[in-house]
């Protein structure tokens, strides 16, 4: 594995460095940005659950002036980095952490 790191929410999740090299080349804007991702995983501000898919969680860390994304897929109780982008905004979804309203989305 590329890196292998715990989440708030009690599992792991890993990428492999092929991966990464796909992902960074479908979004440039995250290229060289690894140990952003890694952090937006360890400790996000917000994570939620994807409506289409239970088994799907979307990490977020504010990076000014945008938001870190990590998209994760979880099987078999491990995770895995399905894709990594900077965006405006947090999709919407099912919020599971933190579950307290202090959280506030600029």
């Amino acid at each position: 594995y590329l890196f292998k790191v715990p989440t708030p929410l009690g599992f792991n999740v890993r990428t492999t460095a092929t991966h990464w090299a796909l992902i960074e080349q479908k979004h440039p804007d995250i290229s060289g940005r690894l140990s952003d991702v890694q952090e937006t995983i360890e400790r996000p501000q917000q994570v939620c659950q994807s409506r289409r898919d239970a088994r799907v969680y979307l990490f977020y860390k504010r990076f000014e002036p945008h938001w870190g994304a990590v998209i994760v897929r979880r099987l078999d109780g491990e995770g895995f980095v399905i894709t990594a982008y900077l965006t405006g905004v947090i999709k919407e979804g099912k919020r599971i952490w933190p579950l307290s309203n202090s959280f506030m989305t600029p």
